[in-house]
């Protein structure tokens, strides 16, 4: 169906269209075409026909004619504008030319290598003549190809499939199975660049180093070609992945519709609080108008817990398919399903039988997943550049498309609603990544090093030879390589590669597996898997974990083993994990006095430890309860960028009554009033009726401490109450009162991921009134949530200026009357949001 009289329809239904903040179209674009390039095979020129192409796009023709002069080049171009073809025809034709020659594609995910595996079977078995290059040497070789498979795979393959993960452990390490095709390489091609940023994309940078070193070994000297969609910075991220000189192909020729993107700000239901509908929900509802027009629909979700909450109001809400009884219309997509599922519910969406998809960003890379005609984005996906690759799912050709970002009550989401100038006239974000990294530079060269021996003297990509002589060195020291004459020989025992995980600088890269019930002992059902870093998150004892719409509860957590167990359960509630977190100094690297205090920048020490998780009831977000945990802490080493409060701001914010994060003094007397209260209590905790056993129950002020003008009347008996530990936390969450610290950094921590090319969960935040980072003084932390960091918190040392006057625009401009989720948190019922007193604080670190 059109989607003409949808967007008819929310122009004129006030529930949805006085929600719509923002409505911009980009007008159609007619397609930039050349001639096929002379020296383009028969054959493929046949192939392309066949398919309804009978001339290149533009920016496909510049690519035919850089790598035809042996340019590495990156080709950045929109979602559906086919730079497929700029790397799959010079490849083919050169294979089909050059009966040694050898090809390798390198894609960031399982799905992006299935969904090439077919575009290739398509364009080799188009055409009716014989050719010198057959679909029979296309191989697929990943964690998902079967082991009785791979020998023959090698003894085959001319162009190879794989992805980052299998060439670090699968490949590289055993590439003496593979001299036939490292001696023939002439192509490495790396689709979706930018999603090699980051830990990920530092750690990749590094296989890509190996790669070359190896492929040196056999003579071969491979021409590289990248494709990305668009950031900031493809020649920079580019050059710095492989090592190069790159070109940059940017002029998109492809044909494009008209494209509507709307921003909508679900409607406030207490305007004083600040609480807004939940953009979950009002989701469901724009997805339900959706399909009541027949419009297939992309929904994407900003985590797996999101997805698996959007997916259950869904299928609550929407029927299943009427022309296949028994099976729904709407399906999941997101890590941790098994490539089965994901593969058959790629295939509906091609044929049109889902109609909905609930995703996380695995559904934002290039998956041929057909042509969509929405795409909901539930919360800002995190980067500008994230958002548009998002919003290019839908639409292909010359069809009309629409994508609309609902916002939620995260303050990014609302400075954006309130500032969508902000979010249109923003070039995207650059990609930062760091090979040079120590803990992932050491790692890898553990990995060169089993691979290959080292030469005294010998350089590691662009890193000089005395800094690798250096590192070299420090190996032999601790005992996994041995120096003999002019060389590096690998001699631990262990395999390097299988301890180092891409996806996060930890050596502790240890998947957990997911048992879906614990009675089946004999026979246990694998569902999926988390990562080791998340499993105390996701999978701690008495968390329920969504998978599909399913709720499991789980039983046990074995960090040993790397075993959860769970079983099938329906309750009415989700979990969510509570963490501590304390921050040490270990060293500053710069530093910077400011107005209002200093900024810096430098090596900390995080310790943190999930103490605990909540309850919260479906649809109404209810605080069912809250039970304590006890598991292993971690400790992080990384860097960090804070600001310290000067001494005279805080005595002037006192003077003013504007400053609350002075540790409470109950007063002489406390100690012996409290084991009068306890007393009193019959030692019971008045909430729960559970007695004292070890530890003494806390005495709780009913109205908050701070209230009060002196201690004498908040301590009066009629307002003291003995509570256990835990009744007590549940307490203190509910009359919390939100300091001006921690108003500062939930602002600044949530507009960060504007600057910095990263998801909001790559960055921690910290605030404490007596911080050792700031000799005692009270001090706000934003730090890398990796070891050793990866560069955010340099970057946020150097716009500190620009941050700290957005945050101020962002608590400026918030319609709540003493804070909320979209400025800087909520207090809790009957407590403080510490709105006016983070005003008062960012007053006096930004000049007027």
């Amino acid at each position: 169906m059109s989607l003409a009289p949808l967007l008819s329809h929310w122009r004129s239904d006030p529930q949805v269209g006085a929600n719509i903040i923002e409505w911009r179209t980009v007008p159609a674009r007619p397609a930039q075409f050349e001639p096929f390039p002379a020296d383009l095979s028969i054959d493929l020129q046949e192939v392309l026909i066949s398919q309804g192409i009978r001339a290149l796009y533009s920016h496909q023709a510049s690519a035919w004619r850089s790598v035809r002069e042996g340019k590495h080049l990156v080709v950045q171009t929109g979602t559906a504008s086919g730079k497929t073809y700029c790397y799959n025809l010079p490849v083919i034709n050169r294979l089909t030319t050059d009966p040694e020659a050898t090809a390798l594609y390198l894609f960031p995910t399982k799905a992006l290598a299935q969904d090439q595996f077919t575009k290739l079977h398509d364009l080799l078995h188009g055409s009716g003549r014989d050719q010198s290059f057959h679909f029979s040497e296309v191989g697929i070789y990943d964690g998902d190809t079967p082991t009785s498979s791979r020998s023959a795979i090698r003894a085959r393959v001319r162009l190879m499939i794989s992805n980052p993960d299998m060439m670090h452990t699968g490949i590289l390490p055993h590439h003496a199975n593979w001299a036939r095709f490292w001696q023939g390489l002439q192509f490495v091609v790396i689709d979706e660049m930018h999603t090699y940023r980051g830990v990920f994309g530092s750690h990749v940078a590094n296989v890509i180093r190996r790669l070359k070193r190896v492929a040196r070994f056999y003579g071969a000297y491979p021409q590289f070609i990248l494709t990305s969609a668009t950031i900031g910075n493809p020649l920079e991220l580019a050059r710095s992945l492989v090592e190069e000189p790159v070109e940059l192909i940017a002029e998109d020729g492809a044909a494009k519709g008209a494209r509507h993107f709307l921003i909508y700000n679900p409607p406030l239901v207490d305007p004083d609080l600040g609480i807004r509908r939940s953009s979950l929900q009002e989701s469901v509802q724009l997805v339900g108008d959706l399909q009541r027009y027949d419009l297939q629909t992309v929904v994407f979700g900003r985590s797996r817990r999101a997805v698996e909450i959007i997916l259950t109001y869904l299928r609550e809400s929407i029927p299943t398919n009427e022309s296949s009884p028994g099976e729904v219309s709407v399906r999941g997509y997101r890590s941790g399903y098994l490539p089965g599922m994901r593969r058959d519910i790629e295939l509906g969406l091609r044929s049109g039988e889902v109609r909905v998809v609930v995703a996380t960003n695995a559904l934002e890379l290039g998956v041929d997943i057909g042509g969509m005609s929405a795409a909901v984005l539930v919360g800002y996906p995190g980067t500008i550049s994230a958002t548009w690759q998002q919003a290019g799912r839908a639409g292909r050709g010359d069809d009309p498309a629409l994508a609309i970002l609902v916002a939620s009550a995260n303050p990014l989401d609302q400075f954006l609603a309130r500032h969508p100038d902000y979010f249109f006239g923003r070039s995207p974000e650059h990609g930062l990544i760091n090979a040079d990294n120590l803990l992932i530079l050491l790692g890898h060269l553990r990995c060169a090093a089993f691979e290959l021996p080292f030469h005294a003297g010998e350089s590691y990509g662009n890193l000089p030879s005395d800094h690798v002589t250096e590192l070299l060195n420090f190996l032999v020291d601790e005992q996994v390589l041995h120096r003999s004459g002019e060389r590096y020989f690998w001699m631990a025992d262990q395999y390097p590669a299988q301890n180092i995980s891409l996806r996060s600088a930890s050596a502790e890269g240890i998947a957990l597996q997911v048992v879906q019930d614990i009675s089946q002992v004999k026979s246990p059902k694998v569902i999926g898997q988390v990562d080791f870093p998340s499993a105390t998150r996701l999978v701690h004892p008495g968390a329920i974990y969504l998978h599909e719409a399913r709720q499991y509860f789980v039983d046990q957590l074995d960090l040993e083993k790397q075993i959860a167990t769970l079983q099938p359960v329906s309750v009415d509630y989700y979990t969510e994990p509570r963490a501590e977190t304390t921050v040490q100094l270990i060293e500053c690297a710069n530093q910077e006095v400011v107005l209002g205090g200093i900024k810096a920048y430098g090596e900390i020490q995080v310790h943190t430890e999930v103490v605990g998780y909540r309850k919260v009831r479906w649809h109404t977000h209810e605080i069912l309860g809250m039970e304590p945990l006890q598991l292993p802490p971690s400790e992080l080493m990384t860097t960090g960028y804070w600001v310290t409060i000067a001494e005279g701001v805080v005595e002037e914010l006192q003077t003013e009554g504007l400053w609350s994060n002075e540790t409470n003094e109950y007063g002489p007397g406390w100690t012996q009033l409290r084991d009068r209260v306890r007393a009193r209590d019959a030692y019971r905790c008045q909430a729960c009726g559970i007695l004292e056993s070890g530890r003494a129950h806390d005495v709780h002020h009913k109205v908050p401490f701070r209230l009060f003008t002196s201690a004498e009347h908040a301590n009066q008996l009629g307002n003291l109450v003995t509570l256990c530990m835990n009744c007590h936390k549940k307490a203190e969450a509910a009359v919390r009162v939100r300091s001006g610290l921690a108003g500062l950094v939930y602002a600044l921590g949530n507009l960060a991921p504007l600057y910095l090319m990263c998801d909001p969960g790559d960055i921690g935040l910290h605030s404490d009134s007596e911080s050792s980072l700031g000799n005692g003084q009270p001090t706000v932390v934003i730090y890398d949530i990796i070891p050793a960091g990866i560069g955010f918190a340099q970057k946020l040392y150097e716009i500190h200026d620009e941050l700290t006057r957005q945050a101020l625009s962002l608590v400026k401009g918030c319609e709540c009357t003493d804070g909320c989720p979209s400025c800087v948190g909520p207090g809790g019922e009957g407590g403080s949001g510490g709105k006016q007193e983070t005003l008062a604080l960012l007053n006096k670190l930004v000049s007027q």
